[in-house]
C-alpha cells in the first residue's frame, strides 16, 4: 500500500516538476522560499517600516515593543522596562492579566458579534453589572473613548430639547481650556490646543469654554438657559495632569444642580482606580449625571466605552437614533466585566492610592533645577522639567529608556508617570531609583 502510494505521488508530481525543468525554475527551490520564515526586524527597520507605510500622525518614542506582562514591556530586542505611561491609563491592570484574557478567548470562540440587531445572553448581564457597580440607572455600550464623549454631548442635547426645553437647535454645552477627549471632529472642537484643532474648521457649533478650576468663570456661564451640560475632566490628563483645587467638584455639582445643567464626567483616563477611587469624582463624595468611562474598561486588550446615566437622561435617545455596530458585542461585554472584577478583587484604587503616596514623596525629592514640579493623585503624576540647551522633556525619556523605564512627553515639558495599578512598593522603589538616577545624570 505505502509503494502504491508513493508510486502515485510521484506520478503526481512529475508535471509539476517537468513544467519547473522547462520554465528554468527548481520546484523544490520555489517551496522553500514560500516556507521561509522572515527574520525578526530590528527596532530600527520597525521604526522605517511604519515610517514607510503609517501615517505621521504619531510621534512615537523609539521603542519597539512584542511583548507585555504585568508592569513591564520588552521590545524586540528582549529588553525589558518597566511601563509608566500604561497605554494612557487603559491597562490599570496590567498587560495580558489573565483573568481578562481568558475572558476574552474564551467568548471569541463562541460568539464575537451579532450587532445590536438582536439580543445576545451576554449583553445584558454586563449591563446589569456595571450600572450596579456604579449606581446608575442605565448604561449606554460604545467602543472608544471619544465615542463615549459624542454619546454624552448627544444625550445632553437631547434631554435639554426633552426635558429642559431648550428651543431646537439653541443646546450649548460648556467644556474647560485645556480639555482633551479625543480628536473627532467633535472633540477638537471644543479644543484650546491649536496642534488638535488647527486646519480642521469649521467646527461644531454650540461649544463655549471656560476656563479650568474656576468656579466663578463656570457660573457665569451656566446662567445662560441654553445650557445643556458641563463636560470636564475631574483630573485633567493630556493637559498635563492638572489637579483642581479641593472642592472644586462639589462646587461644579451644586452650580449644575441650581441652573438645571447636566454634569458630564469625563472619567475616561481618571477613571476605574487610577486616582485612588474608584471613580475621580468619588473623592468628593460626588455623583455627575453622566459619566464617560473607556481605556481600562477592558484592561487594554479591547476597545470598550460606556456612558452611565439615570433614565432621566438615557430614556431620551429612542430606537435608530444612536448606536454602533460593535458597541455591546459579546466579547467586549464578557471582557469589561472582567476587567471591573479584578479592579475591586484585587483592590487596586486601594493600591494606587498608596503607591501614589509613595511615588509622589520620592519625586519630590529631586533636585528642582530640573524638576520644577511634581503633582498628581493616585498613580496619575507627571513631573514638569525645566528646559535647558542641554535637555528636555523629550530627552528625559529617552534617557529613561535606556535605564529601563518608559514614560513619554505631553505639551513639551511635562512627563506623565502612570505605572499600571498592580505595581508593588519594592517595584516601585526599583523605579523610583530609575527616575532619580536619570534626573541627576543631567
Amino acid at each position: 500500500l505505502n509503494s502504491l502510494l508513493e508510486h502515485r505521488s510521484l506520478h503526481r508530481a512529475a508535471p509539476v516538476l517537468s513544467r519547473s525543468i522547462h520554465s528554468g525554475t527548481c520546484a523544490s527551490s520555489t517551496a522553500a522560499s514560500k516556507l521561509k520564515v522572515e527574520r525578526p526586524l530590528s527596532s530600527e527597520e520597525i521604526y522605517a517600516r511604519e515610517d514607510k507605510y503609517g501615517a505621521h500622525n504619531y510621534h512615537p518614542l523609539p521603542v519597539a515593543l512584542e511583548r507585555g506582562e504585568g508592569i513591564y514591556v520588552w521590545d524586540v530586542e528582549g529588553n525589558r522596562y518597566y511601563d509608566f505611561l500604561s497605554a494612557y491609563s487603559a491597562v490599570n491592570q496590567g498587560h495580558c492579566h489573565p483573568k481578562i484574557i481568558a475572558a476574552l478567548t474564551s467568548q471569541a470562540s463562541k460568539l464575537t458579534l451579532t450587532s445590536r440587531a438582536f439580543y445576545n445572553n451576554i449583553l445584558g448581564a454586563y449591563e446589569e453589572y456595571i450600572t450596579n457597580l456604579f449606581g446608575y440607572d442605565k448604561v449606554l455600550p460604545m467602543n472608544t473613548g471619544v465615542e463615549g464623549g459624542e454619546t454624552a454631548c448627544k444625550l445632553a442635547r437631547k434631554w435639554a430639547y426633552n426635558v429642559k426645553g431648550v428651543p431646537k437647535d439653541k443646546a450649548k454645552i460648556i467644556f474647560a481650556n485645556g480639555n482633551f477627549w479625543g480628536r473627532t471632529m467633535a472633540a477638537i472642537s471644543s479644543s484650546t490646543d491649536p496642534s488638535s484643532y488647527e486646519g480642521f474648521g469649521p467646527y461644531m457649533p454650540g461649544f463655549e469654554l471656560v476656563p479650568y478650576n474656576d468656579i466663578p468663570s463656570l457660573e457665569k456661564a451656566l446662567q445662560d438657559p441654553n445650557v445643556a451640560a458641563f463636560m470636564v475632566e475631574p483630573i485633567q490628563g493630556e493637559a498635563g495632569v492638572v489637579v483642581p483645587d479641593q472642592g472644586y467638584l462639589t462646587k461644579i455639582r451644586e452650580l449644575c444642580t441650581k441652573y438645571n445643567v447636566l454634569w458630564i464626567a469625563d472619567e475616561v483616563q481618571t477613571g476605574l482606580a487610577r486616582t485612588g477611587r474608584r471613580l475621580a469624582v468619588d473623592h468628593e463624595e460626588v455623583r455627575p449625571d453622566l459619566v464617560v468611562l473607556g481605556k481600562a474598561l477592558s484592561g487594554g486588550v479591547y476597545p470598550v466605552s460606556a456612558v452611565l446615566c439615570d433614565d432621566e437622561i438615557m430614556l431620551t435617545i429612542k430606537p435608530g437614533e444612536h448606536g454602533s455596530t460593535y458597541g455591546g458585542n459579546p466579547v467586549a461585554c464578557q471582557v469589561a466585566i472582567a476587567a471591573l472584577q479584578v479592579i475591586e478583587e484585587e483592590k487596586l484604587a486601594e493600591n494606587a492610592e498608596r503607591m501614589g503616596e509613595v511615588l509622589r514623596a520620592e519625586l519630590r525629592k529631586l533636585p528642582k533645577d530640573v524638576v520644577t514640579t511634581v503633582r498628581g493623585k493616585g498613580l496619575l503624576n507627571a513631573i514638569v522639567i525645566k528646559e535647558t540647551q542641554d535637555y528636555d522633556a523629550w530627552k528625559v525619556c529617552l534617557r529613561l529608556r535606556d535605564n529601563g523605564l518608559l514614560a513619554k512627553p505631553t505639551h513639551g515639558d511635562i512627563i506623565r508617570l502612570a505605572p499600571p495599578l498592580i505595581i508593588k512598593e519594592h517595584e516601585l522603589q526599583e523605579c523610583v531609583d530609575i527616575i532619580q538616577r536619570t534626573i541627576m545624570s543631567f
